[in-house]
């Protein structure tokens, strides 16, 4: 089968696709045909070696797709389901195995394309929103890269809990996709200064929670809009690594919070990532929550499409097809 194999960390040239060997499902194991795979910043960092695994390894930890074999003890799937999963590494190919246990039945509804936009970038909105910081009617919170895979989701996950939503993008069409998305508010972070322009929305106040993706740029910056007793929730590190912070900066700017959560945490136990997906699929199928796939490309160009994420040159979603 072909699949995209790292033999050595690096750029996104260390990308190989080729021909591998088909995998075998374990007992507890479910062999999976791959439709749909969702390009996610994760994939960028176990390229690079920031992530370890151990090499050589099938890079890529969402896919959807059909159960066509399964282990002897995998009790929860059977062949001809339709599934979709994440957080497991090796969805970059056409074919992969996955702990039975990990997967989850798609809806009727909600197609491949849909389901490997959503498990890691849906339920990443949903524990950010309902579990890392509950979000609660009224509130304020200020999304970073608004327009973004997990931005446009946070967005509309945010709105219907009923906050008041601050979104910062990169460019006007972007502000507009937030906007569209739900957005009260977008600040264009190039032309304004988005600490600034969050004081001025709120009145001076600041707001209840920061939702950062982007962490470098933003992260300190980010300390300066929260209220007292505030917030901050990073949760990625799209312009590059935080800088360590020193914890009396803290008390100095309101008793604040800060949390580095990961997707990981919230799904672990397989209750928690069957509740978390059939919340998320549930309001794909019923049109509550959008899906915006911005890109599509074939997985033998996952080159470009790691540079193009890379590059901030994509919106929404990025989808790899087989």
């Amino acid at each position: 089968m072909k699949a995209v194999q790292v033999s050595q960390t690096g750029g996104p040239e260390a990308l190989e696709y080729k021909d591998v060997a088909d995998p075998k499902p374990q007992a507890n194991e479910a062999l999976i045909e791959v439709k749909a795979i969702g390009l996610n910043f994760i994939d960028v960092y176990f390229r690079e070696g920031r992530y370890p695994a151990k090499l050589p390894f099938i890079d890529g930890q969402e896919a959807a797709g059909i159960v066509r074999e399964v282990g002897s003890e995998a009790k929860n799937v059977q062949p001809g389901d339709r599934v979709a999963y994440t957080g497991v590494l090796g969805a970059y190919a056409e074919r992969t195995v996955v702990p039975a246990e990990r997967l989850v039945k798609l809806p009727d509804h909600v197609d491949f394309e849909t389901a490997a936009s959503l498990m890691l970038q849906g339920m990443t909105a949903h524990y950010l929103t309902h579990s890392t910081y509950p979000l609660k009617n009224g509130e304020t919170c200020l999304v970073h890269a608004a327009a973004g895979g997990v931005g446009l989701l946070l967005v509309q996950v945010a709105r219907m809990l009923g906050a008041h939503v601050i979104g910062t993008a990169g460019s006007k069409e972007k502000a507009k996709l937030a906007k569209d998305a739900g957005a009260n508010e977008v600040i264009l972070y190039q032309e304004q200064d988005f600490v600034q322009e969050t004081k001025r929305i709120t009145g001076g106040k600041g707001v209840h929670v920061v939702y950062d993706g982007v962490g470098k740029t933003t992260f300190e910056p980010g300390l300066d809009v929260l209220r007292p007793r505030g917030y901050m929730v990073l949760f990625g590190g799209a312009s590059g690594a935080v800088a360590p912070l020193d914890l009396i900066k803290l008390s100095q700017k309101g008793s604040l919070f800060v949390t580095r959560p990961t997707l990981a945490s919230y799904i672990s136990d397989p209750a928690e990532l069957q509740q978390r997906a059939h919340d998320v699929l549930g309001w794909a199928a019923s049109g509550k929550l959008k899906v915006s796939i911005g890109q599509k490309y074939a997985l033998k160009d996952v080159q470009q499409a790691h540079r193009d994420l890379e590059g901030r040159k994509t919106t929404g979603k990025t989808i790899l097809l087989p």
